[in-house]
């Protein structure tokens, strides 16, 4: 079995078929087809059903999916090291965040780590869930994962590096703001009577406001969203409050909206995680960058 038959299999899935897969690999359609059917023969058994113009994976094709990420990964990995002895001009580096670590610290750590590696481009994937990212990290699918949790992050097998600790705070509608002009905090409590913008359920976000609830504050939800996106603009529309982490907050005010802590205060908690060996050198680098960030900001963490 070689790499090329292992990139052509994963072009197909991460493709959902074979034309737009032979597109991006630039050769013709017959010829992915017969390269897949090569391995195919190889390993004994179909990767793929094919219906209609279809290609969907079969049991033996997901459990390849896994193993043949890392392999092209520790290949990606290999060359990199051999071209960092010339310093790392070139290259990819391949990154998953959850939405609002994706805001911060990611911003800003990517504005540093271009400035040093200008000629490293970076690939920033999206994932909603601790356990999506860390499935990511392992799987090498992304070598280096944001992820933020109401709980420190722990994974055996998986480098975790803890960044920061972000509070959650209230951005405040602006037809609104009922709360003391002079006040940077708000208890709990006073969230009673007011409409928010939330999080889907199994959110952190969206367990602050249904712990809130849970102790009797009178709050309505008048918008659930799924994309976060939606947030900032449904508050600057006048629609309702809505609980962030505050890695929002410098958007919020450049907005010219209103933040607010939430007390007593709850955090998420934002680590950058990465495979413990075979890291390319743009990753390693990325890592340092992640380790200056977290030394500065060591006194959010206590």
């Amino acid at each position: 079995m070689d790499t090329r038959k292992l990139k052509y299999f994963l072009a197909v899935v991460d493709h959902d078929g074979f034309n737009r897969a032979a597109e991006h690999l630039l050769i013709a359609q017959p010829s992915l087809s017969q390269t897949i059917a090569g391995l195919e023969k190889e390993l004994g058994v179909p990767l793929f059903h094919r219906i209609g113009r279809r290609a969907v994976l079969s049991e033996a094709g997901k459990e390849l999916v896994g193993p043949a990420r890392l392999v092209m990964r520790d290949l990606d990995a290999a060359q990199a090291a051999v071209q960092s002895l010339r310093g790392i001009r070139s290259g990819k580096l391949d990154i998953i965040t959850m939405p609002s670590p994706g805001i911060e610290p990611l911003t800003s750590m990517i504005s540093a780590f271009t400035q040093r590696h200008p000629s490293v481009r970076l690939n920033v994937g999206a994932a909603f869930t601790p356990e999506e990212v860390i499935e990511s990290v392992r799987s090498g699918s992304h070598e280096v994962g944001l992820a933020g949790s109401s709980t420190p992050v722990k994974v055996p097998g998986v480098e975790v590096l803890e960044l920061e600790r972000q509070p959650l705070i209230l951005i405040v509608n602006p037809r609104a703001d009922t709360f003391p002009s002079t006040h940077t905090a708000i208890q709990r409590e006073e969230l009673g009577g007011h409409r928010l913008i939330a999080s889907q359920r199994g959110s952190l976000m969206r367990w602050l406001v249904d712990d809130a609830l849970a102790h009797g504050v009178e709050v309505e939800i008048v918008v659930e969203v799924a994309h976060r996106t939606s947030i900032l603009p449904l508050v600057l529309a006048g629609v309702g409050h809505a609980v962030m982490p505050s890695s929002w907050a410098p958007t919020a005010h450049k907005a010219g909206l209103r933040t607010l802590l939430v007390e007593p205060v709850n955090y998420l908690d934002v680590a950058v995680l990465s495979r413990k060996e075979n890291l390319t050198p743009a990753a390693k680098a990325f890592l340092q960058v992640a380790a200056s960030h977290t030394a500065s900001t060591a006194g959010t963490r206590e």
